[in-house]
Parts: structure tokens; C-alpha cells; sequence
């Protein structure tokens, strides 16, 4: 019997970070699990995590039997430009276009070909140039940012917001790529409801299946007379950090002195609005007593953070979200707003906050930390609700399992024997 092939390409792909490169690996992983004859191409900087990851998997009396991986990047004249982040998005796309022609010259054999990072409804893939039946996704949609919430937002920003939204419309409508993507796909994952209705999408091609998840892990808190508010993630307007800091801060200043003295707000991360936000903490009244910024690090020492703490407050914009569903793994209620991004993630599993205008949002944030910190009766049921949640939605195995599906129906073949663990 004719074993399938799955060919993925992932742009980034890391075993030790999270995001975009957490998400495609562990998504990998669980496939690799699986009796797939898995082939996977990815950036050749993606290399020296991955075969130090397998090395210790072996060691461990482990192994992904079957994955094969294969690494690709464009020559260095096609990319002596790019920086860090300085032409990232236009390296993505050139790279995205490059894979095929590098599939093409090593001659792999396939029956479906999937792309599957980055999450964007609006950067096209070229997989459909291979021929066979090809699986996008999951592609996510981050809607516009409301204008209200631009208030503490700094014209540079607005600037650049407005203009990453013409491109994106450019692409929706007149991309002739993104339309024989979106034509051409044996079926569309997608992680937001957003998406189906942006793309013009028929019902029979989608599928709703958030790429976010985390490790099933349920520990036990590490107990405290602290109240901890975690906020996670890079510093850049899409991810609401100018609420956050606003809203805690209203929130922090209606408790007695007593109860001040054992609330903090930690914000884990970096990126270009860091001095803006310890600014506007300054602004509000806040200190080193209360708020603490702390630099990103390595997955495996946030957990500690998660254990912690009480609650994660992330009133971001964004389609996504891994720290939603890594909290949520911790039993942490969540505070975020009603939208097609963390609002779906959480479900009824914490407290969503509707957009309206910017001081009732504001008031609405404060008024759920409030709750948390007086009701435990609240923020155990919440609490219980999110572990449920993520054990039913946001685990990797779930994630394979329902790829795994996938790929048989569009090969009509039932050749894999993967045992979902939900």
C-alpha cells in the first residue's frame, strides 16, 4: 500500500521558542508522531535548534520515525538586505516562492503539500504552482484596530498602522496571487472567524482551527498572598499594553493601602513601545513597587510566571494569542476583549470585555481585576473552566489529530493509525 507523504514548509520552525516558531514545531512534533511519512522545509537557521531538539529526543528513547526535515533559504545576494525584522515580511514572501522552486529541483515526492506559517489571511502561498492538492493554514486575520484605542498610541505608530492596513486591502482585492491561493487550496484553515468572511470563502473549504495550543500541563499554583496580574507578549500597539497599563493602574489605585501592598502587574516581553509604556506607568501613578517590567525569556522559565500568578490580563487586538491558551493551561482566568482573536480563544472561560468608548473600556478592565481579587468563589470557577477549555481545544495532539483528518479526506486514504490523545 502506497504510504502518503505530507510535505510542510514552515518558515519558522523552533523547538525552543514560542510564537510563530513554537506553534509550527509543536504542530510538527504531534504530526511526526504519527505513522506519516512527514517531509518538512525550513529556513537553514532553523537547523541547529532542531537537530539538538531530536538529539535529546533520542537520548530520551524517543523518536519522530516519521520526519524528515530538509532546510532552504534564498542565496545571500537575495537577502544581504535583510535585518533582524527590517524586511522581514518581504523576505517571508520571497522565501514562500523560493520553496517551490527548491521542491521542484530536489525532486521530492508528495500527495499534499501544506503550508503552514505564517498566520496571515493576507500573505499569499505559491504551493499551488506544485500541482498537487495543497492545505493552507492555519491563517489568522487581526482586524483593524479600533480608532479609540490609538489614543496613547504615538503618531509613528498610527502611521504605520494605517499603512500595514492599505497593504493588506491591496492584497484582499487585488492580489492575482492570494486569489489562486485562496481558489486553489484543497482546504483553509483558519485560526479567527474573521477570516472566511475577508477571503470570500465557500463553507465546504474551511475549517476553524486555531493554531494556538500549549502543553496539557494543569500544575498546581505556587501559593501566595501576592495578586498577581501577568500582561505577555511583544511591546507594539496591536497587543494593547497602553490598556493594560491604564487599566491596572485604575484598578490598583481603588484598593485600600492594605491591599496595594500585595498587587503587582508583570509585563513579560520586548519591543519598540518598552520606553513608551514605562512612561505612561510613570503617568499613572505607578512604581517599581507595583508594576515590573521583565525581559522575554526562554519558554520554559515562564512557567514559573503562569504559576504564580492570577490572572492574565491581554486586551489585545491580534487574531491569536499563544499566551491565552499557555494560561489557560495553568488555570489562569483571562481578561481580554470580545473579538475574533483571545475573545474566541477563551470562550466563556474568562471575562471579555466589549469595545466601546476608551474610559468605559477602561473602567470594564478595572472592574474585572476587581472581581478576581474579592471573589474567589469567581475566579475558581473561571479558573476550572480554562483548564476544561484547554484540555478540549488547545492541546498539540488535538491539533494533529484533526490535521490528520484533514489529509485523509483529501486523499480518501486511511493509512495513518495516529491515536488522538484529546
Amino acid at each position: 500500500m502506497h504510504q502518503r507523504t505530507i510535505l510542510i514548509t514552515a518558515y519558522a520552525a523552533n523547538p525552543y521558542k514560542g510564537s510563530e516558531d513554537g506553534t509550527a514545531w509543536n504542530i510538527i512534533e504531534a504530526l511526526g508522531r504519527a505513522e506519516e511519512s512527514l517531509l518538512v522545509i525550513t529556513r537553514k537557521n532553523n537547523r541547529k535548534a532542531i537537530e539538538k531538539y531530536l538529539k535529546d529526543l533520542s537520548f530520551e528513547g524517543e523518536n519522530l520515525k516519521g520526519l524528515k526535515l530538509a532546510y532552504f533559504d534564498l542565496p545571500y545576494w537575495m537577502r544581504w538586505w535583510k535585518k533582524g525584522e527590517r524586511g522581514a515580511l518581504v523576505y517571508h514572501y520571497l522565501w514562500h516562492l523560493g520553496v517551490v522552486f527548491f521542491i521542484l529541483q530536489q525532486g521530492f515526492r508528495f500527495d499534499i503539500s501544506h503550508h503552514l506559517n505564517f498566520h496571515s489571511d493576507w500573505m499569499p502561498s505559491f504551493l499551488w504552482l506544485l500541482g498537487k492538492p495543497f492545505v493552507w493554514g492555519p491563517v489568522g486575520h487581526h482586524e483593524k484596530i479600533p480608532i479609540q484605542y490609538l489614543k496613547d498610541i504615538g503618531l509613528k505608530q498610527r502611521i504605520s498602522d494605517q499603512l500595514r492596513w492599505l497593504v493588506k486591502q491591496y492584497f484582499w482585492k487585488l492580489s492575482p496571487t492570494l486569489l489562486m491561493t485562496r481558489k486553489l487550496a484543497a482546504k483553509v484553515l483558519t485560526i479567527n472567524r474573521g477570516v472566511p468572511a475577508v477571503l470570500q470563502l465557500s463553507e465546504e473549504k474551511v475549517l476553524h482551527l486555531p493554531a494556538i495550543a500549549s502543553q496539557q500541563v494543569y500544575a498546581e499554583r505556587v501559593p501566595s498572598n501576592e495578586f498577581i496580574v501577568l500582561a505577555i507578549g511583544r511591546f507594539v500597539p496591536l497587543k494593547g499594553f497602553h490598556i493594560t497599563i491604564e487599566a491596572f493602574a485604575a484598578f490598583y489605585h481603588r484598593q485600600s493601602p492594605e491591599k496595594q501592598q500585595r498587587i503587582r502587574l508583570l509585563l513579560i516581553g520586548k519591543g519598540p513601545e518598552h520606553a513608551h509604556l514605562k512612561s505612561l506607568a510613570t503617568q499613572f501613578g505607578l512604581n517599581e513597587e507595583n508594576i515590573q517590567f521583565i525581559s522575554w525569556m526562554p519558554q520554559e522559565q515562564l512557567w514559573a510566571y503562569y504559576r504564580r500568578a492570577n490572572a492574565l490580563l491581554f486586551p489585545s487586538f491580534e487574531g491569536a494569542g499563544m499566551v491565552v491558551p499557555e494560561a489557560m493551561a495553568y488555570g489562569l482566568p483571562v481578561i481580554c476583549f470580545d473579538n475574533h482573536g483571545p475573545g474566541e480563544t477563551v470562550g466563556s472561560a474568562g471575562i471579555k470585555i466589549p469595545y466601546g468608548p476608551y474610559e468605559s473600556t477602561i473602567i470594564q478592565f478595572a472592574g474585572a481585576l476587581n472581581t478576581l481579587l474579592h471573589s474567589s468563589e469567581k475566579w475558581q470557577e473561571l479558573s476550572e473552566a480554562a483548564k476544561l477549555r484547554h484540555a478540549t481545544h488547545y492541546t498539540w495532539n488535538n491539533k494533529a489529530c484533526k490535521l490528520i483528518e484533514i489529509y485523509k479526506e483529501i486523499t480518501n486514504s486511511n493509512s495513518s493509525i495516529y491515536v488522538c490523545k484529546v
